[in-house]
């Protein structure tokens, strides 16, 4: 037996996505995919044999022999391989485990279950030569992946391969499965190739100290598909899913193109929520107009001012730009005057972009070269960019859009013309709907449906955060120019009731006076159907918030 080496670090397992299989949860894996005393087994990057431990346990109940088990890993980092092999070896197991990169392993269709935790690291540090491997990988099952995938898809992809026909997937995957747009070939991929694809889905945490909520992939079949629907089961955590059983199953069945993010709906809550939106009184956000990115300086502590420091400085008007401040807390309101933006520099925040558009006036030049003194020029994006003291200019949106959000996303009429930043995105509507949209679309957002579907179509971040990227607003269900032109006088009527409420933080009493403004006449929505959206709009947002507080 080949010496156990010294475990690298959790920085170093963090780098290379490697976060170890709580044994509840490789437990219920594994004794899901393992089946019959032969079964020969996989678990690529097997880190420190989660599951290859759990596999020869459940192989010795169903009557295995140790010394007949086929049993076999793949791992990146040499040190856990021989740990995984020690461990083995002190419980009487023995396995054979690779050393090297997965994803340049030649995929044999060998096994009956392919059980693991993929790595997961993020695109950001996700490149070179192992994402090359990994996209081409992929590519031999005929899934083309983005550049924004991260590690996880392509290796569940390549997994897959390794499996017999009629043989069992079972994954531990990044939730981000169910909803992010570059794991659309991922899902299709899954649907076609097996006959069953069942989800299990956690209302908590299940990996502790880490933030990512996950899912578990069940996939049966091999071969044998596509299917059409998928089995849901819903557990509360890892130490749950041990009275999971198969009469808690229901059935879903994604629509085509769509993202997997309204499994989570109950059945009376989508049933309402597709009713509604097939009516003629919801459109996607683009219909309105396009969503955009915020202005990126590289540097929004140097670039970002208050007044004071404009004046400090004594740089001409010409040179500075109103600004929404970073951040989109003071974004919670209807509408963003001048007026709001003169208070919020009163309380230091930084309200001005220094921005000279032509040659540098002497004060400029001098703060130019404040900047250069502390190496501000040298960060990436001012780098890249000539003179690097001159930030790309974005015109002022009509409305400015909140993407990271606690409570829900929120449409802010921008009234003072301020330029953003890329900690909100702006919305730019078209020249015919500009006027009705800037003055009721921020109010009018602030229904129940479109709340839901903020839910629906955005993702969930660490620490329960709300997020929507620019495609995935383009398709936020808005109420129709044709409902709100109709409702008008109703959204006028009851705005300064709204904007009170907001301004008291009281903003699903708020929601519900936009409601009784919107709803009426031939777009009324049924007081059931109502109160299944609500309720759906917040198991959502509960779940969301949930993982702040799971353990």
């Amino acid at each position: 037996m080949t010496a156990s080496l010294a475990p690298d670090s959790p920085a170093q397992r963090k780098a290379r996505g490697a976060f170890f299989t709580p044994e509840a949860v490789a437990r219920y894996v594994t004794q899901w995919a393992v089946r019959s005393a032969d079964d020969s087994v996989l678990e690529p990057s097997c880190g420190e044999a989660a599951f290859l431990l759990e596999a020869g346990r459940h192989l010795v109940t169903l009557g295995a022999k140790p010394e007949l088990m086929s049993l076999h890993g793949a791992e990146l980092h040499e040190a856990s391989a021989s740990n995984a092999l020690a461990l083995l070896a002190h419980e009487g197991l023995a396995a054979q485990i690779s050393v090297g990169d997965f994803f340049k392993e030649v995929p044999r269709a060998a096994y009956d279950a392919v059980i693991g935790n993929p790595p997961y690291v993020r695109y950001q540090s996700f490149s070179g030569d192992s994402r090359a491997a990994s996209r081409r990988a992929a590519l031999r099952a005929g899934v083309k992946l983005t550049n924004l995938a991260s590690s996880w898809a392509a290796f569940t992809v390549h997994a897959a391969l390794f499996v017999k026909d009629g043989g069992r997937l079972g994954l531990v995957l990044p939730a981000e499965l169910l909803s992010v747009n570059y794991a659309a070939p991922v899902r299709e991929f899954l649907m076609r190739s097996f006959s069953r694809v069942r989800l299990v889905l956690f209302t908590e945490r299940i990996f502790p100290g880490v933030l990512e909520e996950v899912v578990l992939v069940l996939a049966e079949g091999k071969g044998e598909g596509p299917t059409d629907h998928c089995e849901l089961l819903q557990a509360r955590n890892g130490a749950a899913l041990a009275d999971l059983d198969d009469s808690d199953v229901t059935r879903w069945a994604p629509r085509v193109g769509e993202r997997w993010s309204s499994l989570h709906l109950s059945d009376l809550g989508e049933a309402a929520y597709r009713k509604v939106l097939a009516a003629p009184g919801f459109v996607d956000l683009e219909v309105w107009g396009d969503t955009t990115l915020g202005m990126v300086t590289g540097a929004n502590r140097y670039f970002a001012l208050t007044g004071a420091e404009a004046a400090r400085l004594k740089l001409p008007g010409r040179e500075l730009l109103r600004l929404s401040p970073p951040g989109s807390r003071h974004l919670r309101a209807l509408s963003l005057s001048t007026k709001n933006l003169d208070a919020l520099d009163g309380e230091g925040a930084p309200t001005w972009l220094f921005r000279p558009a032509g040659s540098p006036s002497p004060s400029a030049a001098r703060y130019i070269a404040e900047g250069e003194a502390a190496q501000v020029h040298v960060g990436y994006k001012c780098r890249i960019r000539s003179p690097w003291w001159r930030v790309p200019y974005l015109a002022p949106a009509d409305l400015l859009l909140t993407y990271m959000n606690a409570d829900t996303a929120r449409l802010c009429e921008n009234r003072a013309g301020a330029h953003h930043l890329n900690s909100v995105h702006g919305v730019y509507l078209s020249q015919e709907l500009r006027a009705l949209g800037k003055q009721y679309l921020p109010i009018a957002a602030l229904n129940s449906v479109t709340l839901l579907g903020a839910e629906v179509v955005g993702r969930a971040y660490g620490g329960g955060i709300l997020k929507l990227e620019p495609r995935e607003a383009d398709r936020w269900p808005m109420p129709s120019p044709a409902l709100v032109r109709a409702r008008s006088g109703e959204l006028r009527s009851v705005r300064r009731r709204v904007r009170d409420l907001l301004g008291a933080g009281r903003l699903f009493e708020a929601v519900e006076v936009v409601d009784g403004a919107l709803f009426q006449g031939e777009y009324a929505i049924p007081a059931a159907e109502l109160q299944a959206i609500r309720t759906a709009r917040a198991a959502l947002h509960d779940r969301r918030l949930s993982r702040t507080r799971g353990r």
